[in-house]
């Protein structure tokens, strides 16, 4: 079964990270998208990160009616930082019946040549790589293993939704809406 695998904080989750996963299922030969929730990116800081389980809870609630997509945990089980290698040699070997790609966004292209083993994930894995703002995907189109997807471009982001709820302003459609409800009542991301 091909399964993508999309890594993220999920800082929160919103609509910009549903449409591009129902894009995949839908335009691309995946059966399945797993959201994967990471607990801490190696290139990213701790400090604006929401706690693991809330974020994995805000996923869940998010995608807990479509039998697409599945909330993951395993990075939480694993060693921190966490290296996307690691997590794909250990979910193969859990699930053999599984062929997994990574679905990514082309702004992490920018970066990719520091991930642990780079090489080695672009030898055995394919990637999916959906467009980003401000990002040449004619150069991305030219990467080995790698199938650029005609998906929406997405300028909505984690940071952006963050920032206006501290501003006080109204998110309410730009998430999805249990995931909404959830961090309203905790009052996530308010100051």
């Amino acid at each position: 079964m091909k399964t993508g695998l999309y890594f993220g904080s999920f800082n929160p989750i919103h609509i910009g990270h549903m449409a591009i996963a129902n894009y995949m299922t839908e335009f691309s030969d995946l059966e399945q998208l797993w959201f994967v929730v990471s607990p801490q990116n190696p290139l990213k800081q701790k400090s604006s990160l929401l706690r693991d389980y809330h974020r994995l809870e805000m996923v869940r609630l998010a995608l807990e009616d479509d039998d697409r997509f599945r909330a993951s945990d395993i990075e939480f089980r694993l060693p921190t930082p966490s290296y996307t290698i690691d997590t794909l040699v250990y979910l193969e070997e859990k699930n053999p019946g599984r062929e997994f790609q990574l679905v990514m966004g082309a702004d992490g292209l920018r970066t990719f040549y520091k991930w642990k083993h780079a090489d080695l994930i672009v030898q055995k894995y394919h990637r999916l790589i959906y467009p980003r703002p401000n990002v040449d995907m004619k150069a991305a189109a030219l990467l080995p293993n790698a199938t650029v997807v005609d998906a929406p471009l997405m300028e909505i982001s984690s940071s952006f939704i963050r920032r206006a709820i501290r501003e006080g302003k109204d998110v309410r459609h730009l998430m999805p809406e249990k995931a909404y409800r959830y961090m309203r009542e905790m009052h996530f991301y308010e100051k």
